[in-house]
């Protein structure tokens, strides 16, 4: 009797398929009971809410401690400029297969549009003023952009911070202090927001199937297909071309930031992973000066899901109504969209406003975005982990080519940020 015995430990239910139940039970009770799946719209949106408030509190020191361990202007210009470069090249690219894949597959030209209301685009702008667009970027009142979320202003605020805490040199100190303090916490409070993802995933399926049933999804069925036909092939096919080229392993990669992807997938934001993202690259190796100024930099200028999505609807919205697409026409939608693409993410129903542009510019019907809009749930879920996907990629290639990538086996942490243990 004197052998005492040990109590066997529990066992932990990982996030990942804490997540996939709650995408079943939601996708069940909004296809069960439509009153409910509306009213628990509410738990969808909390979760969203608890992680956006983060975001920008997060983002804005870590750009402020990425540019002061850069500690040299010179190397940060050419960090932000091979940043650029990558982002511009791989986008243009994404949308010439888009468009390539939209012609070949004749996306949308065996579809009956009928009539199709516009209601959907009220209140949404039609166009993109430019000179708008780049002076937003220099803000006028940084608080009111920090409260509005706009990161590229934010992204242009911080580096300047960043260089002139630089600038004084040892009395920044307290300032550098308290911003490495500031990110830990926030990097934290991540984790716990995080732990709430499968009540959030529930109440946002519940909704999304209550109010748009499945029907949306088998009624504009080619689109979606060829959507996630193009994501896929960028997945799996491009990405791994570009990995090899630049030697990053890409496989691992996907490891890292799997459970990422499928909390992305379901809430359909890639907004809501950014942080972890973030964390993640650090501890698969990259520097934290690297992976602090590319990924925020990459949610405004790489959403190379979003370039993919962008062209395909070009295609399909031409193709429905029956208006064909010349040479000329189809070279002015890669350069429109190559600078178009470019910066959305601080811009309203970006995606739509984009679509809304580019269809005003080649002389499209309105109806035809407003047609897309019944699926764009569906759709977006792939968009956005696309974007995470070539956003964590392009950091690990920006970070190899300034030698500041020192691969770091897995340990069995790797899920640590987000599953908060």
């Amino acid at each position: 009797m004197g052998k005492t015995l040990r109590e066997k430990p529990r066992k932990h239910v990982s996030l990942t398929i804490q997540v996939v139940i709650g995408l079943v039970l939601g996708i069940l009770v909004g296809y069960l009971n439509k009153t409910w799946g509306i009213q628990l719209q509410i738990l969808g949106t909390a979760f969203l809410n608890l992680i956006q408030m983060v975001i920008v509190p997060l983002v804005f020191p870590l750009i402020v401690l990425g540019i002061i361990r850069i500690n040299n202007a010179k190397k940060f210009g050419i960090i932000a400029t091979k940043a650029i470069i990558y982002f511009e090249v791989v986008t243009t690219f994404l949308i010439v297969l888009g468009i390539i894949l939209g012609k070949a597959l004749s996306i949308g030209s065996n579809f009956s549009a009928g009539h199709v209301s516009t209601a959907s685009l009220s209140g949404i702008a039609r166009s993109i003023d430019f000179k708008t667009f780049l002076l937003d970027i220099i803000p006028t009142n940084i608080v009111s952009s920090l409260a509005s979320g706009n990161l590229l202003s934010i992204i242009f605020f911080a580096a300047f911070l960043g260089f002139s805490l630089v600038a004084i040199g040892e009395k920044a100190r307290p300032v550098i202090d308290f911003f490495e303090s500031w990110s830990q916490a926030m990097f934290k409070l991540v984790q716990y927001a995080i732990s709430f993802a499968p009540i959030g995933v529930f109440g946002f399926l519940s909704y999304d199937v209550a109010k748009y049933g499945l029907g949306n999804l088998i009624a504009l069925g080619q689109f979606v297909f060829i959507a996630y036909l193009a994501f896929l092939v960028t997945a799996l096919i491009i990405f791994p071309i570009i990995s090899l080229i630049f030697r990053v392993p890409y496989i691992e990669l996907l490891k890292r930031i799997a459970d990422l992807l499928l909390l992305t997938f379901t809430t359909g934001s890639s907004g809501v992973v950014m942080p972890s993202v973030i964390e993640r690259l650090q501890k698969f190796g990259l520097s934290r000066s690297i992976t602090s100024f590319v990924i925020p930099l990459g949610y405004s200028f790489n959403l190379d899901g979003a370039s993919i999505y962008i062209s395909l609807a070009v295609v399909f919205i031409a193709n429905v109504y029956h208006l064909a697409l010349g040479l000329g026409q189809i070279i002015t939608i890669i350069l429109f969209l190559a600078i178009l693409t470019k910066g959305i993410a601080a811009v309203p129903s970006a995606v739509v406003v984009v679509l809304l542009a580019a269809s005003h510019q080649l002389g499209l019907p309105a109806q035809g975005v407003a047609l897309l809009m019944a699926v764009d749930f569906f759709v977006n879920m792939g968009r956005s982990s696309l974007n995470v996907i070539g956003n964590a990629l392009a950091a690990v290639i920006v970070a190899k080519s300034e030698k500041e990538f020192n691969y770091l086996p897995d340990t069995g942490q790797s899920q640590m940020s987000i599953e908060g243990k």
